[in-house]
C-alpha cells in the first residue's frame, strides 16, 4: 500500500527534556491512524512537526511523499489541521467562515464551495447562523468543514472532541469516518480509547518518548491471552443510557 506518512527515528528535545527519543511508524494512504497517548507524551509535537510548525532534532519524516524539512511548503499545500479547540470565528456566520478560508485558498467560486460543505456537514440550516450560537458538535464539524477546503490529501485532528458531549462526539465520529471513506487519509491523536477503538484502522501507542506498540485493533487484542468466557449479563453504559433517553426526548 502507498504511505502517506513515513516516520523514522523522529527525536525533538526542549531545553534538559528529550519528548521524542526515536519514534518511527507508518501511514497507509486513505487510512485512519490513532496515535494514542498521555498528557505530555509528545502526540502534539509529533503533529507539529508532520504539519511543519515545528522543526526535529533528528529522524526524517515526510508527508505525501515529501520531507517536511526540505520541502515545507509542498507538505502544507497538502494537508490541513485542525487542533484541541474549534478554530472558527464566532462573530461570522458558518457560511461567511467557510468562504473566508476558501477566498484565502483562492479558490473559484468561493460561495459553491462553502454551500457544498455546509451541506455535507450538515449545516445548511445554520449556515447563516453566528457561530457563537452552534453548540459544541456543530463548531466542530464547521471546523473540520474548514479544513477540508482545498481538499487536502491528509488532514491532521489533536484530540478532536475535546470538551464535547456524548453526542457531539458521536457527530465527529461520523464525520472522520465519511473523510476516510472518501479516499482522505486521517492522522488522530487522542487519549480516548473507544474513539480509537471506533475510528482508527491502526493504532499507535506513544509512550515515554517512543511507540511502545503498533498495529490494527485485532492485532493488538492479540497480544493478551485469551480471555476467560464466562456469562455475564451486559448491562448498559452509561453513554448508551445517556443517548437512548436524550433520543426519545427528541422523538416526542
Amino acid at each position: 500500500m502507498e504511505k502517506a506518512i513515513e516516520v523514522k527515528g523522529l527525536r525533538k528535545s526542549f531545553k534538559t527534556t528529550e519528548v521524542l527519543k526515536g519514534v518511527d511508524f507508518e501511514v497507509e494512504k486513505g487510512s485512519i491512524f490513532a496515535l494514542l497517548g498521555s498528557n505530555g507524551a509528545g502526540k502534539t509535537t509529533i503533529v507539529k512537526i508532520l504539519t511543519t510548525l515545528l522543526k526535529q532534532d533528528g529522524g526524517t519524516a515526510a508527508v505525501n511523499g515529501f520531507d517536511v524539512t526540505s520541502k515545507p511548503d509542498f507538505v502544507r499545500q497538502s494537508i490541513s489541521l485542525t487542533g484541541q479547540f474549534a478554530a472558527v470565528d464566532e462573530i461570522l456566520t458558518g457560511r461567511e467562515n467557510l468562504i473566508m478560508i476558501a477566498k484565502l485558498r483562492h479558490l473559484q467560486n468561493p460561495r459553491q464551495v462553502a454551500d457544498d460543505l455546509l451541506k455535507r456537514f450538515g449545516l445548511t440550516e445554520a449556515a447563516d447562523r453566528r457561530v457563537s450560537t452552534y453548540s459544541g458538535g456543530m463548531r466542530r464539524r464547521l471546523d473540520i468543514a474548514m479544513s477540508l477546503i482545498g481538499k487536502p490529501q491528509v488532514i491532521f485532528l489533536d484530540e478532536p472532541t475535546t470538551g464535547l458531549d456524548p453526542e457531539a462526539r458521536i457527530e465527529v465520529w461520523k464525520t472522520v469516518k465519511e473523510l476516510a471513506d472518501g479516499g482522505t487519509t486521517v492522522f488522530l491523536t487522542t487519549q480516548m480509547l473507544d474513539e480509537a477503538e471506533q475510528l482508527a484502522d491502526r493504532i499507535a501507542i506513544l509512550h515515554e518518548g517512543r511507540i511502545i506498540v503498533s498495529g490494527t485493533l485485532a492485532e493488538l487484542k492479540n497480544l493478551f491471552p485469551p480471555a476467560k468466557v464466562e456469562y455475564v449479563e451486559k448491562q448498559p453504559t452509561l453513554e448508551e443510557i445517556f443517548l437512548a433517553i436524550v433520543g426519545k426526548k427528541e422523538e416526542k
